[in-house]
């Protein structure tokens, strides 16, 4: 994915979208369209919940639920994909997803998008880094049932990812192009090994389905017992679909990327696509390697290690665990720049408690530095939240994944179903370089409202009731403070004159900053 030469005319026609829009450049734009695609593909990182999430198939429908699960699943995200990426090719901002909701909609729409996606951004972080200390623990011989321990390395990996964005854009950049290239290497690298060190193809694996739920026996089973095979093939979907998101990040990073208009849509769905073959080559080979599918299902989220120490070379799986490790490592890192860039867009609109705090950018580096770490600490908390209901028996990691399907893919629909209804209309009436034309558009946008009934009924199933909960819970607390409070406070993006008299305010924040 070669970068357009960024001309003097490209950065006027970037400038000229923002201000249309009532915003200065605050944020330094430097990110290539390579840098665009490799910040989701970092974040969608097949070697991350890919492999942390493998027993909701192998303990679930078995070896179909990753040949056949995999494809559906992906396909899901595909469609939010493609409807994503020609609104963000309209309206390249940071926060995109909150400026569709506002422009799509209105101004509830726009802030209950705001909400539901930060609330998605801030749980997928706490759950990549509580996959990570997994990973660490099994790869490296700690106890991942310590919850101190979890704890402390957690609050160690946000910190250090949060330290990276506050150093500036560039240094982010440079980070999560090398995740990209690493996290091709390193799957090349697992689906090669687990083709050689197979004792034999069993390819009728692949579409061949079990019931598994129930597995393994007691206190342990990843999915509880159930007699229906269709529906734990449906909560094997949690695997890609899971995996498979993320790819916000390319539309939250608009305003540091050049070219946004063109680049953002296509750092959308090439990250979409290139992660689903390459994740599902990887875990096609997993599942040839596995000596027996029978005895993978006992092994519960154990299964990645148990298969990899039957068959593979220990030199070559240390070297393995070391590049998958670091894979996640930056999963997290891009995950931070997602949120925080969130919670800039949202605040300097005034749409959270501290705006002016949170909508800050340093001078030096130009990143959102209050957002930044606010992100990190917050994620932090709501892990640490999960853990006194991980006590009570269920996982706190398959909580966290399911309300951070919830959660993001809710922020998906929320803006894409708006702009099923405004496509053509006066509220919508110019699209950006990415158009796939009314009739494609309205297609994937209404088979993602579909999708998103299928994730909310897979993300709220048994052992995950507490999604349902905490959903439930979020969302009444959102109808309170819209009501009480932000429905007369909170007035959304600017608009129509408001736009015109912020010039001025533009030219000086830009000025403060050194943008010219």
């Amino acid at each position: 994915m070669v970068d357009h030469q960024y001309d003097d005319h490209a950065k006027k026609e970037d400038l000229k979208v923002l201000h249309s829009m009532g915003y200065a450049q605050e944020l330094e734009r430097s990110m290539s369209a390579f840098s665009n695609f490799a910040i989701s593909f970092s974040i969608i990182c097949i070697l991350s919940g890919g492999i942390n999430s493998l027993a909701q198939a192998t303990s679930g429908a078995g070896g179909g639920a990753i040949g056949i699960g995999w494809i559906i699943g992906c396909a899901v995200s595909g469609v939010f994909g493609l409807a994503m990426a020609q609104i963000g090719s309209a309206y390249p901002t940071a926060g995109g997803l909150y400026h569709w909701g506002s422009i799509l909609g209105n101004r509830f729409t726009g802030w209950l998008t705001a909400w539901l996606n930060l609330l998605g951004l801030v749980t997928v972080l706490g759950a990549i880094n509580v996959g990570t200390w997994n990973f660490f623990a099994g790869a490296f011989g700690f106890d991942a049932a310590n919850l101190n321990n979890q704890m402390i390395f957690l609050v160690v990996i946000t910190s250090l990812q949060a330290l990276v964005n506050h150093f500036g854009i560039k240094l982010t950049a440079k980070l999560t192009d090398l995740s990209g290239y690493l996290i091709f290497a390193a799957a090349l690298a697992l689906t090669v090994g687990c083709f050689v060190a197979a004792e034999h193809w069993d390819f009728s694996r692949l579409w061949t389905f079990k019931n598994y739920s129930g597995l393994p026996e007691g206190d342990g089973a990843v999915w509880p017992q159930s007699d229906s095979l269709l529906r734990v093939f449906l909560l094997g979907l949690l695997l890609p679909i899971y995996t498979i998101t993320g790819y916000d990040a390319s539309a939250h990073t608009s305003e540091e990327t050049k070219r946004a208009a063109h680049s953002v849509p296509r750092g959308i769905v090439s990250s979409i696509i290139w992660s689903s073959v390459a994740g599902w080559l990887m875990l096609c080979a997993f599942v040839l390697m596995i000596p027996n599918m029978d005895d993978a299902a006992k092994q519960g989220w154990n299964v990645f290690f148990w298969a990899i120490n039957e068959r593979m070379n220990p030199s070559f799986a240390t070297l393995l665990y070391i590049a998958i490790f670091a894979s996640q490592f930056l999963c997290g890192l891009a995950t931070v720049t997602s949120a925080s860039r969130m919670i800039f867009a949202f605040s300097r609109d005034g749409g959270l408690p501290f705006s002016n705090a949170l909508a800050g950018v340093s001078k030096k580096h130009r990143t959102p530095v209050s957002a930044i770490w606010t992100a990190s600490a917050l994620s932090v908390l709501f892990v640490w939240g999960t853990t006194t209901i991980s006590i009570a028996g269920s996982s706190a990691y398959t909580i966290v994944v399911s309300c951070t399907v919830i959660f993001l893919f809710l922020s998906f629909t929320v803006p894409i179903a708006l702009g099923f209804f405004a496509h053509g209309t006066p509220k919508w009436n110019k699209m950006g370089p990415w158009d796939l034309g009314p009739g494609l558009f309205k297609l994937v946008a209404f088979l993602s409202v579909l999708a998103m009934a299928l994730i909310f009924y897979v993300g709220v199933q048994p052992p995950n009731d507490w999604a349902l909960s905490i959903t439930i819970g979020f969302l009444i607390l959102t109808a309170i403070i819209w009501l009480v409070f932000e429905n007369k406070r909170f007035k959304g993006p600017p608009i129509g004159d408001v736009i015109a008299k912020r010039q001025s305010d533009i030219a000086a924040a830009e000025a403060a900053v050194g943008e010219n």
